[in-house]
Order: structure tokens, then sequence, then C-alpha cells
């Protein structure tokens, strides 16, 4: 199913795990991450600094870091999602490195920067970054899971601007705007 605008929507209802898959040619440092709240209020984010733990709390976890240094070519980062029980929300989100180490607005709208969601019975989401923001922070989608009849996955397309990342705060600052 695609998902090319902004505010398009499905359900992902019940599964054992997602596969959360962000690739990209450009040569930009770009980083998949996801920053999480619990149905607690316990606030987090799996990223390349923290990989996350598929066997416990948060129960994801991003597989590695590529084109470092501006690298281009076939990148390609993972993230899986074991387990949304305890979760509220869980955001996607890219940035660009270089450009938050910086404060410098990305390099999204020059970029092929896509994103698909997979789950474990074979049903792909693929979503379009749709926005024409500045920023060097890009939230893709959110999953919501505050319905009782199951999650839905939402393209949500905008940007921010961060200067480092220092705190999570920050990072919540966009994506609560």
């Amino acid at each position: 199913m695609e998902l090319k605008q902004k505010g398009a929507k499905a359900d992902i209802g019940g599964f054992k795990q997602l596969m959360v898959s962000m690739k990209w040619t450009t040569a930009a440092d770009f980083d998949l991450a996801a920053a999480y709240e619990s149905k607690d209020g316990k606030r987090g984010l799996a990223y390349f600094g923290e990989l996350g733990n598929l066997n416990a709390f948060p129960f994801m976890q991003l597989s590695r870091d590529e084109g470092v240094g501006d690298t281009g070519g076939d990148n390609e980062e993972t993230m899986r999602i074991t387990k949304l029980d305890d979760m509220k929300y869980v955001w996607l989100l890219c940035w660009d490195y270089g450009k938050i180490r910086d404060g410098a607005p990305a390099r999204f709208k020059d970029s092929d920067v896509s994103l698909s969601v997979m789950d474990d019975k074979g049903t792909s989401h693929n979503l379009t970054l749709d926005t024409g923001d500045m920023g060097n922070v890009a939230l893709l989608a959110t999953i919501d899971n505050t319905s009782p009849i199951g999650a839905k996955l939402i393209n949500t397309s905008k940007a921010g601007t961060l200067k480092g990342l220092q705190s999570l705060q920050d990072l919540m600052n966009i994506i609560q705007k």
C-alpha cells in the first residue's frame, strides 16, 4: 500500500514483528530513528547511539548506521519492532547527521529517502516524504497505538531543525508541533 501524501493512513493491526526500512542513494549521512511514548508516559529514542532491544522494552532495535561520511550508494537502515502493547506512539524519523551537528538545513528535497513498513504477514506500506518544510529532522511516519481496535500507520511528513542531539525534549518539540 502506498502512503504518498501527508495524512494518508493504514491500519497495521496485530502483528508479531514490523520491519521498518529506510533506503537512499543520495550522498548524505541520513539516519533512521524511532522516538516513542509508552502508555505509562515513558519517552525514549532508538537510534545509532542507542540501538534498542528486541527482547525487552522498548522492543525495537536498529540494525546499523549507513551512509557515514555522506557516502552515496545503496544505503539502508532497518529497524525491527516486536511489540507495541506498551506503546502509545512510535514516531519514525530521518535526520541528516552532518546538518544536525551544524544546525543547518538538510538535503531532504534533493534526496531519494524512502520508507517501507512491512508486517510479518508480508503486507508492506511504502511512505514518501511529502513536505516542503525546511529542517534537518523529518518526521516521516507515526504509529498511533491509542485505539482499542489496533494501531494505525500515518504519513506525518513534517520537518524541523535541531542543532546537535543534546535533548530528547528538543526532538519531541519538533514531533509534537
